[in-house]
């Protein structure tokens, strides 16, 4: 869409993206930077957002000095996969920043690259040893186990990661392509009582809208807290 046939070029989806970015570092700087005791309503947003993160995922799972070490970056990836998530239904967008796999693999990378971090660095000697050999294992097993342990604990988890948030935006996006194409249809081309079909398809996409915006925040809470999981089982003792 802009700077056709140059290394700069950008689509719709890049667009989007670049335009969320903003809108989050605008959102979080006007609403935080004059902060007072008694806030005002994009302070009490701003707030409320950031204490779900900090207290219902980071510091729950990791408690406090674990949690704040890494709550900026989880703080980044929940605010960034919602509002991604949520350009979905947004009118003159409609299509999520997620739904293309660029980003989803980005930040299932990060994720993979913190938690292997947060392992070497707490068990420096022992991490990849207990990752791959789990003590009290019979060493006969370890045939076995592994390569199972291997695949679920370091390509399962970056490719989990990815897909689930990639194809539950595809999904939400085509589910609702669908019912407004049909919505279309039935009320501007089809012929007789056929315009009614166009009543309900348009009900169902007002209410798979709705439930987009349940699935957005879903996913982004979900992604969020399995990265906390993984940097929380990185720094359990038993590595």
């Amino acid at each position: 869409m802009l700077f056709i046939g140059t290394p700069f070029e950008l689509n719709r989806i890049m667009i989007i993206r670049i335009i969320v970015m903003i809108a989050i570092i605008l959102f979080f700087w006007l609403a935080l930077r004059k902060r007072s005791m008694i806030p005002g309503r994009a302070q009490s947003l701003a707030e409320m957002g950031l204490d779900l993160v900090r207290v219902n995922i980071a510091e729950d799972l990791l408690g406090k000095k674990d949690g704040r070490r890494f709550l900026p970056l989880l703080t980044t990836i929940f605010f960034l996969v919602l509002v991604m998530n949520i350009t979905g239904i947004v009118p003159a967008m409609n299509i999520a920043g997620t739904s293309l796999i660029g980003l989803p693999l980005i930040l299932a990378v990060v994720a993979y690259v913190t938690f292997i971090y947060a392992g070497v660095k707490k068990h420096p000697a022992t991490f990849f040893k207990n990752a791959l050999f789990p003590p009290g294992v019979p060493w006969p097993l370890y045939i076995i186990v592994t390569p199972i342990e291997f695949v679920s604990t370091f390509v399962l988890r970056p490719v989990t990661l990815t897909l689930r948030l990639l194809m539950n935006m595809i999904v939400g996006h085509l589910l609702l392509v669908l019912f407004f194409l049909a919505t279309s249809f039935f009320f501007f081309e089809a012929d007789g009582l056929f315009k009614l079909f166009g009543i309900g398809t348009f009900a169902f996409g007002i209410v798979f809208t709705l439930f987009e915006v349940l699935v957005a925040v879903l996913q982004a809470y979900v992604f969020t807290l399995l990265t906390t999981v993984y940097i929380q089982l990185a720094l359990a003792d038993e590595h």
